[in-house]
């Protein structure tokens, strides 16, 4: 329900507080005194498009803040989305001179479309240029199956249709790998042959690789390794002449202390030196020349490149890439039971096609029932003539049944009933939403709803028969309605007055609920007149009267 709606620089409003109570709620005014602006406040609240031009004159940002109390359906969107939440809700809109719009639920921002996703559960607006619930197709299902009390039965048609497509798509993808997987088997052991025949192994390409490169400049390494090794041992190689050097030095250090630590180094140099040749000579012992694994070691290497580009991967990859296809082959050879598929497939489509069928029956019955029930209730609404047709047309099966279901109207007799969405009259779509919506009022998903100019172009008995069906559908739901005629204002449970005032050179809108006294005399201004009489006035009190 919506408790309150707080405006500040909207439009011509400076700054109004309203606090809203169950029941039915009306809101009259002068012409132009600004009815509409409610309307258009909560339309961007729930997510609307708006700009800077609602910004007041002279401000520089609107705000506008609802407050609801929450619902299991706003609690479970609020807990999927992740926003905090408690036994309020409140909704916040603010709109800058650059048309940048600021959005929050619960104090934490949002998107505008969250706003629009949540809003859609708290208030239907039913207005000559606002969406309806009505227009939705969906909407019409849900509307039809819990007037019939079958909503139950079409949530389980619509799980059976999914349980049924999920067995028929096992059953095709199944169908269709029974008879492309002996391809691709004979494709993967070929492949897996080409591999183990390659022999390449889990670390195999980087000891092959080394491998190559010795044996590929073998010479060289055998020359080099050589002239060093001479450079080293010769007879006026670095080893004489470190022997030398140490000799030297040997035969004077005891006449200077100073020189006992070059001559450590010269001794580690030389010691080092002798090791090196040592090794060296190992090294050319070891190195050798061989064409014929040089050349094996090429081809090895080569069919492993052929084998990556064949399979888009580098070569030291090949090991794993051979494991993956054994895993591939393991699960190939697995067999698939196709008629144990077919037999769930059948059994899936019976078990919908039974409950299609229950469901297409029940909502025969119902649409016969709604069909007489609001197009009596639009001829009370001055549609004389006027026709409710529930149409349903035969379909392929879906989740909605074997139908589709779509609410006609004919406003006039002797006119073809058209979809709702092709009805021309703002105010007949209004009336017609209003008839449905007192009708088969257990249908709404909405705790609010909102009327706007629901009475244009009606007046007398039949304005008084509107008020009655608002005052009827506000027992069930919070009723809102912006409304000109006396007849549907007297039947509010509150009643608020906009007015249009002049503060400061400036006009600004004014929305204040009005007590006993100012009810009469706002009722008797809207009964007409330059000038309120008492005979005015007695008429105002007669029918809040009557109607409470």
């Amino acid at each position: 329900m919506l408790c309150s709606l707080h405006l500040r620089d909207f439009v011509i409003v400076d700054q109004n507080h309203i606090d809203f109570g169950a029941g039915f709620t009306v809101f009259s005014g002068e012409t132009g005194a600004g009815k509409s602006i409610l309307i258009d406040a909560l339309s961007l609240v729930l997510g609307g498009r708006g700009d800077s031009s609602v910004i007041r004159a002279g401000a520089e940002r609107t705000e506008i803040i609802a407050t609801f109390t929450t619902t299991p359906s706003t609690t479970a969107w609020l807990n999927t989305n992740d926003f905090e939440h408690n036994d309020e809700l409140i909704l916040r809109r603010l709109i800058d001179q650059q048309g940048r719009s600021r959005t929050y639920i619960n104090g934490t921002p949002c998107t505008v479309a969250q706003l629009r996703e949540l809003g859609a559960q708290l208030i239907d607006i039913h207005g000559q240029h606002a969406h309806q619930s009505l227009l939705n197709p969906q909407s019409q299902y849900t509307i039809l199956d819990t007037q019939g009390q079958h909503l139950a039965l079409s949530q389980q048609v619509a799980k059976a249709w999914q349980q049924w497509q999920q067995a028929l798509s096992t059953y095709n993808h199944a169908l269709t790998s029974s008879q492309l997987h002996q391809q691709e088997l004979e494709l993967v052991e070929w492949q897996i042959q080409q591999l183990t025949d390659l022999g390449l192994g889990e670390g195999d390409w980087e000891r092959l690789s080394q491998e190559h490169q010795r044996l590929a400049h073998a010479q060289s390494l055998l020359d080099n390794a050589g002239h060093a090794l001479h450079l080293l041992e010769a007879d006026s190689g670095a080893l004489p002449q470190l022997n030398s050097a140490l000799h030297q030095l040997q035969s004077v250090l005891s006449h200077d202390p100073n020189l006992q630590n070059i001559y450590q180094i010269l001794e580690s140099a030389q010691i080092a030196c002798a090791e090196t040749i040592s090794d060296l000579n190992s090294y050319v012992s070891d190195v050798e020349l061989d064409p014929e694994r040089l050349e094996h070691i090429d081809q090895q290497m080569s069919a492993a490149f052929s084998l990556a580009r064949k399979h888009k991967c580098e070569p030291e990859a090949l090991p794993d890439l051979l494991e993956q296809l054994m895993t591939r082959q393991q699960q190939l050879h697995q067999s698939v039971d196709i008629e144990s598929l077919q037999t769930q497939v059948n059994k899936a489509q019976n078990h919908y096609t039974d409950l299609a069928e229950q469901l297409s029956k029940a909502r025969a019955v119902t649409s016969q029932n709604l069909n007489h029930h609001v197009s009596a209730a639009m001829q009370q609404l001055s549609m004389l003539g006027g026709q409710f047709v529930v149409q349903l047309t035969p379909t392929d099966a879906s989740a909605h049944g074997n139908e589709k279901v779509e609410f006609l109207v004919a406003g006039h007799p002797g006119v073809k009933p058209a979809p709702l969405t092709k009805v021309a009259s703002g105010g007949e779509l209004s009336r017609i939403s209003l008839a449905l919506s007192v009708i088969a009022s257990q249908a709404a998903r909405v705790p609010t709803l909102i009327f706007d100019e629901v009475d244009s172009g009606i007046g007398g008995a039949v304005a008084e028969v509107v008020g009655r069906l608002l005052h009827e559908l506000g027992q069930r739901h919070q009723v809102l309605c912006v409304t000109h005629l006396p007849q549907v204002a007297a039947y509010g449970d509150t009643h608020y007055l906009v007015s249009k005032q002049t503060q400061n050179n400036a006009t600004v809108s004014k929305i204040q609920q009005l007590n006993e006294s100012e009810r009469v005399e706002e009722i008797s201004r809207m009964l007409g007149g330059i000038e309120i009489t008492s005979t005015t006035r007695q008429h105002a009190k007669e029918m809040l009267g009557l109607t409470h």
